[in-house]
């Protein structure tokens, strides 16, 4: 079979290695890609020879020698040119030791190359030889496992998942991203393996679960790292979630289902890793919050400031990355109860600037998460709570253009309170300051200087301070 190679890089590539009789191959996530008709900017080639020569002969031809990166001690070197990233690398046979990934590496043929490959899909390789320039070579039919939308492994699943245990990762990864199943034995042989993963490094991991929230179904993976019993090793805090609490016959829904409920729907309208990330921490606080009261019934009383206390340390033990984007996780999952609040009782124009203050410019990024949080099978209470939420939009917009409270800066500083009465920093000072801030959020004055002046002079002679520059 015979596959159309587009890319103007390949007849360069061509006509080099058929000067110098190297077999050469397009191979891997490109091949798949193309045969998908998905667009893919990372090109594998396998050469029967050096990779690095490959490259840098390539980097002459093209005039970009200052584009290869070389790493020797696996072999490879990657040439950009111009918006690709291509990989060469000689052909190799790998073998495994029970402690590392890391394989133990020898020169071999294109077939020891396709054996050592994670999937079916992923063994496809094109030729770049001129007498034989765009031929399939596909000894595992990954082709028929790319129209049957099956992920396989070439060999052993058992052999394959425990040789290299992040390959379970990329199974479920791929499943996700391309809507494939998991061929049987090789989903069986995830279960087996699981406790393989623990010898891959955390930032390994966490590269394939981000790659499945940003899937266009994210809860197809997180569906099989609970079965295969994967979530419990590297996510156990999402897994607790899983289960329907039951007692004097109420029920109370499956949080794991209803928090994937949340994040596909959340997923349909934004591309946001982090907006996703919090619609997975939002109720990450259920489990340790529950509890029955009788006559009344299940309450999680507390959960999202449970929740917000708990996303430093989850964040921190998966390796993802601290500081404002674990703080903008944090936020939206503390205050993901208070535009549900609002629909369900008069909405004010003082709880209205809280949530202004408050959650700043992230405000849209919290409203859409909480219309992703109704999921209630009452499509009338659906329908009830998604036009209230329209209009807390429409108070939002009309509160902002008056007041202005996004991102609030009040218009009286300490710098001119300590100026004013002439005192140091004290705790007259954080007095005054949150006396402007109430009233300006409560509506008592205008967030204006001249009003925000005035409270501060009244306020100050309360707390007996002497105004500079004459009494009162």
């Amino acid at each position: 079979m015979i596959i159309p190679l587009d890319n103007k890089i390949f007849p360069i590539i061509s006509e080099m290695v058929s000067e110098q009789s190297l077999p050469c191959y397009v191979i891997g996530g490109y091949v798949r890609d193309l045969l998908l008709q998905r667009p893919s900017k990372d090109i594998d080639i396998v050469v029967i020879g050096s990779g690095i020569d490959l490259a840098k002969s390539l980097a002459r031809i093209t005039g970009r020698k200052g584009k290869v990166t070389v790493y020797r001690n696996f072999g490879t070197a990657m040439l950009r040119y111009d918006d690709l990233e291509i990989e060469f690398v000689g052909a190799r046979k790998e073998s495994y030791q029970s402690d590392s990934r890391k394989p133990s590496v020898e020169n071999g043929t294109l077939g020891d190359d396709q054996n050592r490959r994670d999937f079916t899909i992923n063994a496809m390789a094109i030729s770049l030889n001129k007498e034989s320039y765009g031929e399939l070579s596909d000894p595992f039919n990954g082709l028929d496992d790319l129209r049957n939308k099956i992920i396989r492994t070439p060999l052993d699943p058992d052999v394959t998942y425990s040789d290299d245990p992040l390959r379970m990762m990329r199974a479920i990864r791929f499943a996700a991203q391309l809507g494939f199943a998991i061929e049987e034995r090789s989903l069986a042989a995830i279960s087996h393996n699981k406790k393989r993963i623990e010898i891959i490094s955390k930032e390994r991991i966490i590269d394939e679960l981000n790659k499945i929230v940003q899937a266009p179904r994210p809860s197809v993976g997180f569906y099989l790292l609970e079965n295969t019993g994967l979530l419990d090793l590297i996510f156990p805090e999402f897994s607790r979630m899983k289960g329907v609490a039951v007692m004097d016959k109420k029920r109370h829904k499956d949080n794991f289902r209803h928090t994937l409920q949340v994040l596909d729907k959340l997923s349909e309208k934004t591309d946001n890793l982090w907006l996703r990330w919090a619609a997975i921490m939002h109720d990450i606080a259920k489990p340790v919050t529950r509890k029955y009261i009788e006559g009344h019934g299940w309450t999680f009383h507390g959960h999202e400031f449970v929740g917000a206390k708990m996303v430093p340390d989850v964040f921190r033990r998966l390796h993802l990355p601290l500081g404002t984007t674990m703080k903008y996780v944090q936020k939206l999952v503390l205050l993901h109860l208070r535009p549900i609040a609002l629909v369900e009782e008069e909405v004010t124009d003082s709880a209205v600037r809280r949530l202004l203050f408050e959650a700043g410019d992230d405000i849209d990024d919290l409203m859409m998460l909480c219309e992703a949080d109704i999921t209630s099978k009452n499509d009338e209470k659906v329908k009830l709570y998604l036009g209230n939420f329209q209009l807390v939009r429409q108070k939002l917009r009309e509160i902002e253009e008056k007041d202005a409270v996004r991102n609030f800066q009040p218009p009286v500083d300490g710098e001119l309170i300590m100026k004013t009465f002439d005192i140091g920093p004290c705790r007259e000072v954080g007095v005054i300051k949150n006396t402007i801030k109430e009233a300006i959020l409560e509506g008592i004055i205008q967030n204006d200087y001249e009003q925000a002046y005035g409270l501060m002079m009244e306020k100050g002679k309360e707390l007996g301070l002497k105004k500079v520059n004459g009494e009162w």
